[in-house]
């Protein structure tokens, strides 16, 4: 009754509930640019139309200007904003921009008779339904599923085709204007003014593409708006200009961020088939844990088939398909979506139980890896780091890099493999990111190579690892010879092979570096001799479980440029008396670690079961009633029977008081006491990592 008061012509026989936005509203894109425009010629901008931009002009990877149709103008930045055809403009300079065009298709009615003007606008998400009121008719369009890339012949967008039309494929968009019919009965009694199919362009996440260009220097971009561009042209105007003044931005915003993307994200297969399930992306259910289903295989392992046969439920790291978890017994390997119980924790219950009483192989290539070599090596990665960086051959440093406020730009570790030769290792979804931040903030004279696909890595974890490890390479592995945080190369059938002491799972174990073109016959010896210790595979899932069983943090979910060191409890990892300036010491000096603005914390559920709820991320705090932040990360501990939650309160003060006060966390308006664990739940005095 309530819905049928907001909207009267609507059909509500089939609705349970629905969510007003009383807040929402409509704007005149053409009032609204031209709003904007005034502004910003009041601000001192010149604004020249008509004037077509013919060349972008780099010199040394860095913009010095451009060519347009009445001249040459001199510039040191630039700001692409020029929607569905900024790909093709990109690619003129070698600039990946991965988006590309749909058909996107709506109706326009004729007028309709004592229509309210104040309709608010209508989402009718199952069946890809918007429809609002437009000067007294009607406006009906759609976000489908398979939708349909536009100029599928010449995969260009012509030049010319600002204000163009697309031909109207009528049979696709009138199933979708049945069930509008259904909703609003008065649709089917008013004319159809005007079909319209034009191109509307998306990228492959449905999230904006703002930032730095990875490829060129001051080189920015501010496109991919899929849809709400209107409604985002404030926000992201206001942060790509922060982003050019202060080389960076104040807040989290890697999910916008170009560098999220690599080259492959903006070839024409990829991109044509991806955009055919982004677009009903933007209506379809946003489920935890989605993978996508389109343009999948980008890189396949040499040994992909066999992780297949192990019952690998594949997801995407770094273009990889990379196993998220394996199936069991008669258990299919395929998600089934849900807010609550995941079809895949009764693998994760194996893999991360199994992990810590025995061995687990878990696949790791897609990791970034990069190589830094040369006589200013070790300088430069000084300067690039905040911790004091080994540079003896077998050492491994656990680092952050940090922007000059002294947020967080990356999470790593540093290994020096020869003299003058370090391997610098970090996630897998943050392989532009992390190679732009390096290369941008690079002062020395370094040979720097990007070798992700050079290696393929296999973590071995467990408490037999070792045993495992010197039947595969020699008695070599004991902690004397082989220490933690150290890495060696050892021959291993005639293949060199790089093993290193590190684990993001919290275990005894060892990161295995193979030559890629090696790496499906140590694969398959690891294995075999795997049989004697009871080795398993185990998936993505399990490896974040543990992590949090650890208490390990993850970039981008619990650490990010809006955070520093000391409010992530990452301090071990700052050296401030190391000889060398390293970029953010000078912001890190200023910070009185007794008056932090807010600290991560970790929190357990004082009643457990897995899903119930189901714990991810940006959940509000509360102390006493009142919400003192929000999380970062969440999982289910299946060795502690506990539901995890890794997240930021606003007053490190309170954290002496939390023990005998109520902290609560709440999901889907349901709010669940929580204990505050001063450790990790696993091994917190690091006996079994370092065992």
């Amino acid at each position: 009754s309530e819905i049928k008061k907001l909207y009267p012509i609507i059909n509500t026989n089939d609705i349970i509930g629905g969510v007003h936005m009383p807040l929402d509203g409509q704007a005149d894109p053409v009032g609204v640019t031209n709003v904007l425009a005034k502004a910003a010629r009041q601000n001192g901008a010149t604004i020249v139309e008509h004037c077509p931009v013919k060349k972008i002009l780099t010199r040394n990877n860095k913009i010095v200007g451009v060519e347009t149709e009445k001249g040459k103008i001199d510039c040191e930045y630039i700001v692409l904003a020029a929607g569905m055809w900024s790909r093709q403009i990109g690619a003129e300079v070698n600039v990946s921009i991965p988006l590309y065009p749909d058909e996107h298709f709506y109706i326009l009615t004729e007028g309709i008779k004592d229509i309210d003007r104040s309709l608010p606008v209508l989402r009718d998400y199952n069946h890809c339904l918007y429809i609002k009121e437009d000067a007294g008719k009607l406006l009906v369009g759609i976000f489908e599923p398979n939708a349909k890339p536009a100029f599928i012949k010449s995969k260009l967008v012509p030049n010319d085709f600002s204000f163009g039309e697309l031909p109207g494929d009528f049979e696709h968009f009138e199933p979708y204007l049945m069930h509008a019919i259904k909703r609003i009965p008065t649709l089917e009694h008013a004319g159809i003014r005007k079909f319209f199919c034009g191109p509307e362009s998306f990228t492959p996440d449905t999230s904006y593409l703002l930032g730095e260009t990875p490829e060129i220097k001051n080189f920015f971009v501010c496109s991919g708006f899929n849809s709400i561009g209107l409604a985002s042209a404030g926000g992201a105007g206001r942060a790509t200009a922060e982003w050019m003044i202060n080389g960076g931005v104040s807040e989290d915003i890697f999910c916008l961020d170009i560098s999220r993307f690599e080259k492959f994200h903006s070839e024409t297969k990829f991109i044509t088939e991806r955009v055919t399930e982004a677009l009903g992306d933007l209506y379809a259910m946003h489920w935890p844990y989605k993978q996508n289903t389109t343009s999948r295989n980008q890189k396949l392992l040499p040994y992909h088939n066999k992780l297949k046969e192990a019952g690998a439920c594949f997801g995407v790291g770094g273009g990889f398909e990379r196993p998220m978890w394996y199936a069991r017994k008669n258990q299919k390997a395929e998600y089934q979506y849900s807010f609550g119980y995941q079809n895949w924790y009764e693998s994760a219950e194996f893999e991360t139980t199994h992990a810590r009483k025995y061995v687990a192989l878990f696949e790791l290539t897609p990791f970034s890896k990069f190589e830094m070599k040369g006589t200013n090596a070790h300088e430069a990665l000084q300067y690039l780091c905040a911790n004091n960086i080994k540079d003896t051959e077998g050492n491994t440093t656990y680092t952050q890099m940090l922007n000059s406020n002294g947020g967080i730009e990356a999470d790593l570790t540093v290994t020096c493999i020869e003299k003058k030769i370090f391997r610098v290792v970090s996630g897998a979804a943050v392989r532009s990111h992390d190679k732009k931040h390096i290369l941008n903030n690079l002062k020395y004279d370094v040979e720097f190579s990007d070798i992700t696909e050079n290696f393929a890595c296999l973590g071995l974890f467990g408490p037999k690892s070792r045993d495992l490890l010197t039947d595969l390479a020699g008695d070599k592995f004991n902690t004397e010879q082989f220490p933690f945080g150290s890495g060696k190369f050892l021959t291993v059938e005639g293949i060199s092979i790089w093993f290193q002491r590190l684990s993001y799972v919290g275990e005894l174990g060892w990161e295995v570096y193979i030559p890629i073109h090696n790496s499906k016959k140590i694969y398959d010896t690891i294995i075999e001799i795997g049989k004697t210790y009871q080795l398993i595979h185990a998936g993505a899932h399990a490896m974040d479980i543990m992590r949090m069983e650890k208490m390990y943090l993850h970039w981008g979910h619990d650490i990010s440029p809006e955070e520093n060191p000391y409010e992530a409890g990452l301090g071990f990892a700052v050296s401030l008396n190391k000889e060398q300036d390293f970029i953010g010491k000078n912001a890190l000096k200023k910070i009185d670690q007794n008056q932090l603005t807010k600290k991560l914390c970790m929190f357990t559920l004082e009643k457990s079961e897995p899903g119930k709820p189901l714990l991810l991320h940006e959940e509000p705090i509360y102390l006493e009633g009142t919400i003192i932040g929000q999380t970062t990360s969440g999982n289910y501990s299946f060795n502690f029977n506990k539901n995890m939650s890794f997240g930021y309160i606003n007053n490190y003060h309170l954290l002496n008081d939390l023990k005998n006060k109520t902290c609560e966390i709440e999901v889907a308006k349901k709010k669940y006491k929580v204990n505050l664990e001063f450790q990790a739940l696993h091994d917190p005095k690091n006996i079994m990592i370092k065992a």
